[in-house]
């Protein structure tokens, strides 16, 4: 899940932003044609600064994978712009393929 706005920058300058917003639909995106997984994907589209995506079934371990590495990536980001990021884990029930 991410949510709210960096606010490193004026709207359409803000590194930050687009840094994570790239990453992360882009693992979305890939998501599907990488491993065949269809996440449930939410996100505000008027106001942006929301975006989620859940699954409905286990995930296998490639699908875990590719989302570990937006997980490294966005801890990436946060290390050099801590001020505009943070990074939390949320604990879930979901047991891997």
């Amino acid at each position: 899940m991410i949510k709210g706005h960096a606010d490193s920058g004026p709207y359409g300058q803000d590194l930050v932003c687009a840094a994570v917003s790239a990453v992360t639909i882009g693992t979305i995106n890939n998501l599907e044609k990488l491993t065949g997984a269809s996440p449930q994907v939410v996100m505000d589209e008027v106001n942006g600064g929301h975006l989620g995506c859940q699954f409905d079934k286990a995930v296998s371990h490639d699908t875990a994978l590719l989302l570990d590495n937006l997980f490294w990536i966005l801890k990436d980001i946060e290390g050099s712009y801590s001020k505009n990021i943070e990074v939390q884990v949320q604990k879930n029930n979901i047991d891997l393929d």
